[in-house]
């Protein structure tokens, strides 16, 4: 798609896409949607509750949602609930962390792989 960006987000930023989708008519090629927040999960610090509820409509473009099993800021379950509400791809990658520098991570290529495969 000519002119389309494409979107790469990262915790809350996914959430952020996602409330931005619902009223844009901006063409987007696609989003990579990396280890969202869980909006819902107990102990969610105040200053993230003006997000919530996250949205769960179906984007108008395609997505993929890349989740850990043990993220501390979402689990697996609610990886699958986002995806499936917003008509995502998802990819559990195992045991990674919230996917971000304080897990390990410098340059992302496997990200970059990731997102080549979407496109």
């Amino acid at each position: 798609m000519r002119g389309a960006a494409c979107l790469v987000a990262h915790s809350l930023g996914c959430i952020a896409v996602a409330h931005w989708a619902a009223t844009t008519r901006h063409p987007i090629q696609a989003a990579l949607l990396v280890a969202p927040c869980d909006l819902e999960r107990p102990g969610l610090p105040g200053a993230l509750w003006d997000f919530a509820p996250a949205p769960l409509e179906e984007l108008a473009f395609p997505s993929l949602l890349v989740a850990s099993t043990n993220d501390p800021y979402l689990d697996v379950e609610r990886a699958q609930h986002l995806a499936y509400g917003w008509g995502s791809w998802l990819r559990v990658l195992g045991a990674r962390g919230h996917i971000n520098a304080a897990s390990g991570y410098g340059p992302w290529f496997e990200g970059e792989a990731l997102l080549a495969e979407l496109l």
